[in-house]
Protein backbone atom coordinates (compact mmCIF):
# COMPACT_ATOMS: atom_id res chain seq x y z
CA UNK A 1 0.00 0.00 0.00
CA UNK A 2 1.41 3.28 -0.91
CA UNK A 3 1.97 6.30 2.05
CA UNK A 4 -0.61 8.98 2.26
CA UNK A 5 1.88 11.61 1.64
CA UNK A 6 1.00 15.66 1.29
CA UNK A 7 -2.08 15.61 2.91
CA UNK A 8 -3.14 18.70 4.37
CA UNK A 9 -6.62 20.24 5.61
CA UNK A 10 -8.28 23.38 7.16
CA UNK A 11 -11.59 23.22 8.60
CA UNK A 12 -13.73 26.28 9.38
CA UNK A 13 -13.17 25.36 13.28
CA UNK A 14 -9.59 25.37 13.65
CA UNK A 15 -6.70 27.37 11.44
CA UNK A 16 -4.44 24.81 12.03
CA UNK A 17 -3.14 23.02 9.16
CA UNK A 18 -2.26 19.19 9.36
CA UNK A 19 -0.10 17.00 7.33
CA UNK A 20 -0.14 12.71 7.42
CA UNK A 21 3.01 11.31 8.02
CA UNK A 22 4.38 7.76 8.68
CA UNK A 23 3.82 6.78 12.27
CA UNK A 24 7.40 5.76 14.11
CA UNK A 25 8.65 4.63 16.88
CA UNK A 26 9.90 7.83 17.91
CA UNK A 27 6.16 9.16 17.51
CA UNK A 28 4.60 6.45 19.72
CA UNK A 29 4.45 7.97 23.07
CA UNK A 30 1.92 10.73 21.24
CA UNK A 31 0.32 8.20 20.20
CA UNK A 32 -0.28 6.18 22.82
CA UNK A 33 -0.89 9.03 25.30
CA UNK A 34 -3.95 9.98 22.51
CA UNK A 35 -5.15 6.49 22.99
CA UNK A 36 -5.05 5.88 26.33
CA UNK A 37 -7.27 9.51 26.86
CA UNK A 38 -9.67 7.97 23.67
CA UNK A 39 -10.64 4.47 24.85
CA UNK A 40 -11.24 2.61 27.76
CA UNK A 41 -9.65 -0.46 26.60
CA UNK A 42 -6.71 0.67 24.07
CA UNK A 43 -4.47 -0.62 22.04
CA UNK A 44 -1.37 -1.43 23.66
CA UNK A 45 2.13 0.32 22.71
CA UNK A 46 2.80 -2.88 21.03
CA UNK A 47 -0.09 -3.31 18.65
CA UNK A 48 1.49 -0.23 17.20
CA UNK A 49 5.05 -1.44 16.77
CA UNK A 50 3.62 -4.74 15.36
CA UNK A 51 1.53 -2.75 13.19
CA UNK A 52 5.04 -0.32 12.06
CA UNK A 53 7.27 -3.71 11.68
CA UNK A 54 4.30 -5.55 9.51
CA UNK A 55 4.27 -2.95 7.22
CA UNK A 56 1.03 -1.87 7.44
CA UNK A 57 -0.37 1.81 6.58
CA UNK A 58 0.13 3.74 9.78
CA UNK A 59 -0.52 7.60 9.87
CA UNK A 60 -0.18 10.30 12.25
CA UNK A 61 -2.10 13.53 11.54
CA UNK A 62 0.19 16.18 12.79
CA UNK A 63 -0.39 19.99 12.95
CA UNK A 64 1.52 22.37 11.85
CA UNK A 65 4.12 22.09 14.86
CA UNK A 66 5.01 18.47 14.57
CA UNK A 67 2.74 17.19 17.70
CA UNK A 68 0.30 14.58 16.78
CA UNK A 69 -3.37 14.95 16.90
CA UNK A 70 -4.61 11.58 15.51
CA UNK A 71 -3.19 8.04 13.97
CA UNK A 72 -4.96 5.28 11.71
CA UNK A 73 -3.68 2.00 10.88
CA UNK A 74 -4.97 0.14 7.38
CA UNK A 75 -3.74 -3.52 6.24
CA UNK A 76 -3.71 -4.65 2.77
CA UNK A 77 -4.11 -8.11 1.38
CA UNK A 78 -5.56 -9.83 -0.97
CA UNK A 79 -7.00 -6.94 -2.77
CA UNK A 80 -8.57 -5.82 0.06
CA UNK A 81 -7.73 -3.12 2.51
CA UNK A 82 -9.00 -3.46 6.80
CA UNK A 83 -9.09 0.00 8.70
CA UNK A 84 -7.96 -1.34 12.23
CA UNK A 85 -7.72 1.98 14.35
CA UNK A 86 -8.53 5.23 13.33
CA UNK A 87 -8.66 7.68 16.56
CA UNK A 88 -8.39 11.40 16.70
CA UNK A 89 -7.52 13.10 20.11
CA UNK A 90 -10.31 13.96 22.16
CA UNK A 91 -9.26 17.62 22.43
CA UNK A 92 -9.16 17.75 18.58
CA UNK A 93 -12.63 15.50 17.72
CA UNK A 94 -15.28 17.55 15.87
CA UNK A 95 -12.84 19.48 13.87
CA UNK A 96 -13.23 17.29 10.34
CA UNK A 97 -9.76 15.36 11.22
CA UNK A 98 -11.17 12.20 10.97
CA UNK A 99 -12.44 12.92 7.25
CA UNK A 100 -9.35 14.19 6.34
CA UNK A 101 -7.54 10.56 7.59
CA UNK A 102 -10.09 8.61 5.91
CA UNK A 103 -10.13 10.80 2.97
CA UNK A 104 -7.00 10.02 2.72
CA UNK A 105 -6.63 6.16 3.50
CA UNK A 106 -9.70 5.61 0.68
CA UNK A 107 -7.20 6.98 -1.76
CA UNK A 108 -4.43 5.16 -0.28
CA UNK A 109 -6.18 2.27 -0.59
CA UNK A 110 -7.18 2.54 -4.20
CA UNK A 111 -3.49 3.51 -5.09
CA UNK A 112 -2.82 -0.21 -3.37
CA UNK A 113 -5.43 -1.47 -5.78
CA UNK A 114 -7.67 -2.36 -3.02
CA UNK A 115 -11.27 -2.99 -4.08
CA UNK A 116 -12.74 -2.67 -0.34
CA UNK A 117 -11.91 -1.25 2.41
CA UNK A 118 -13.31 -3.05 5.37
CA UNK A 119 -13.82 -1.89 9.32
CA UNK A 120 -15.66 -2.85 12.76
CA UNK A 121 -17.30 -0.40 15.20
CA UNK A 122 -18.64 -0.26 18.34
CA UNK A 123 -22.56 -0.66 17.30
CA UNK A 124 -22.96 2.03 20.59
CA UNK A 125 -20.42 4.33 18.48
CA UNK A 126 -22.92 6.56 16.91
CA UNK A 127 -20.83 9.56 15.95
CA UNK A 128 -18.66 7.06 14.00
CA UNK A 129 -21.20 5.15 11.83
CA UNK A 130 -22.34 8.38 10.95
CA UNK A 131 -18.75 9.10 9.57
CA UNK A 132 -18.24 6.13 8.28
CA UNK A 133 -21.83 5.99 6.67
CA UNK A 134 -21.18 9.84 5.12
CA UNK A 135 -17.88 8.06 3.56
CA UNK A 136 -19.89 5.93 1.33
CA UNK A 137 -19.49 2.86 3.76
CA UNK A 138 -22.53 0.18 4.32
CA UNK A 139 -23.26 -1.69 7.43
CA UNK A 140 -23.03 -5.63 6.03
CA UNK A 141 -22.78 -7.48 9.12
CA UNK A 142 -22.47 -8.04 12.90
CA UNK A 143 -20.19 -9.11 14.89
CA UNK A 144 -21.77 -10.63 17.69
CA UNK A 145 -19.58 -10.02 21.32
CA UNK A 146 -16.59 -8.84 19.00
CA UNK A 147 -15.08 -6.17 21.28
CA UNK A 148 -13.80 -6.60 25.11
CA UNK A 149 -15.78 -5.32 27.90
CA UNK A 150 -15.08 -2.89 30.87
CA UNK A 151 -15.35 -4.83 33.77
CA UNK A 152 -19.04 -5.68 34.89
CA UNK A 153 -20.15 -5.40 31.74
CA UNK A 154 -21.07 -7.30 28.96
CA UNK A 155 -18.69 -7.45 25.29
CA UNK A 156 -20.31 -5.40 22.42
CA UNK A 157 -21.01 -6.21 18.99
CA UNK A 158 -19.50 -4.97 16.04
CA UNK A 159 -20.95 -3.44 13.09
CA UNK A 160 -19.26 -4.62 9.70
CA UNK A 161 -18.47 -2.03 7.00
CA UNK A 162 -17.62 -2.20 3.85
CA UNK A 163 -16.39 -0.09 0.91
CA UNK A 164 -16.76 -0.53 -2.55
CA UNK A 165 -13.83 1.39 -3.78
CA UNK A 166 -14.67 0.51 -7.31
CA UNK A 167 -11.60 -1.72 -8.59
CA UNK A 168 -8.01 -1.32 -8.94
CA UNK A 169 -6.89 2.54 -9.20
CA UNK A 170 -5.46 2.97 -12.70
Amino acid sequence: MSAISGTAARTPATTVAHRLAPMTTARLDAVMAIELAAYALPWTRGNFVDSIAGGHLAQCLLDDEGAVTGYCVVIQAAGEAHLLNLTVAPAEQGRGHASTMLDALIVACREGRATQLWLEVRESNQRARRLYRHHGFAEVGLRKAYYPALPGSAREDAVVMRLELGGPAR
